[in-house]
């Protein structure tokens, strides 16, 4: 999978086929390897959360219906909920927009041995705030340029965010961050289907389906956001997703070896409490 990772000034996302599934020729081979990793995942978790040393953050960003719900559901649903947290951040409160625009997403990070995931995160302040800037005026900025495309306004939310993914480290906190990434005719045929399909209609925003005219506009600043962020400590993984089956295996298998380089190990019980345990136990037996 390290062929995924992004490489700032090499790599240009139209370049990426995003129909491109790996070694994997036959989507039952997925199914049987995600099945595999997902035991593995939850094995790991459950070190994770006993070792209470290090948090995961899961970061996955994507164009509308690029799998990002349902990827969440299929890779992390067999772990411990205990141990793992959700968080989809939509349009900001009147108290986010009275912090910076970090904070609603800081303040959501997981504590030690936890395993945080952001469908959507604070990158979105670097994407749709950019294509509508109207969006910027309601968040009170001291310093809002007059023009919304200065570059150096840009430049400090890079930096801001490049800072603080640098800290959250430091202090113990992992960084995994994906792209899911599709092109504009996969997300249309999964816009009919939801259409096509009555039970799917609770999932469809007409606002979604209009934001397509802004297709280019946002690739743009996904590969601005991919050069400017993509750092050797927290890169961006950029996953071909029109086949759901693969992005899922194939972000399963970049958490799987996160969680592995981590070296992750039950903690060690100190003499005077073994003794305990197993004074604990004789009682136990003789009752």
């Amino acid at each position: 999978m390290d062929s995924l990772i992004f490489k700032p000034t090499k790599t240009i996302l139209q370049d990426i086929d995003t129909s491109n599934s790996g070694v994997y020729f036959d989507k039952s081979l997925a199914f049987n390897d995600l099945e595999k990793k997902a035991s593995e995942l939850s094995q790991l978790q459950d070190i994770l959360y006993a070792y209470d040393k290090y948090a995961l953050l899961i970061v996955i960003q994507g164009m509308d219906a690029s799998g990002k719900d349902s990827l969440v559901k299929n890779v992390f649903s067999g772990m411990n909920p205990q141990g793992c947290h959700v968080y989809s951040f939509k349009s900001p409160s009147s108290e986010e927009l009275d912090h910076d625009f970090i904070w609603r997403c800081y303040n959501k990070l997981p504590q030690r041995g936890m395993i945080g995931i952001f469908n959507r995160s604070y990158y979105e302040e670097l994407l749709i705030a950019r294509i509508h800037p109207s969006i910027l005026e309601k968040q009170k900025l001291p310093n809002l340029p007059k023009d919304t495309n200065d570059k150096q306004f840009w430049q400090n939310r890079f930096d801001a965010i490049n800072a603080m993914e640098r800290h959250v480290i430091e202090s113990g906190t992992h960084i995994v961050k994906v792209f899911l990434h599709i092109s504009k005719e996969e997300q249309k045929e999964r816009f009919l289907r939801r259409i096509n399909k009555q039970e799917k209609h609770w999932k469809i925003a007409v606002s979604d389906i209009k934001e397509r005219q802004y297709w280019n506009e946002y690739m743009n600043c996904y590969q601005e956001i991919l050069n400017q962020t993509s750092t050797a400590i927290a890169p961006w993984h950029v996953i071909p997703s029109d086949k759901k089956w693969y992005s899922r295996v194939a972000v399963s298998e970049i958490v799987l070896k996160k969680l592995k380089s981590l070296k992750l190990k039950y903690p060690k019980i100190d003499d005077a409490v073994l003794k305990e345990i197993m004074e604990a136990k004789r009682i136990l037996e003789s009752e």
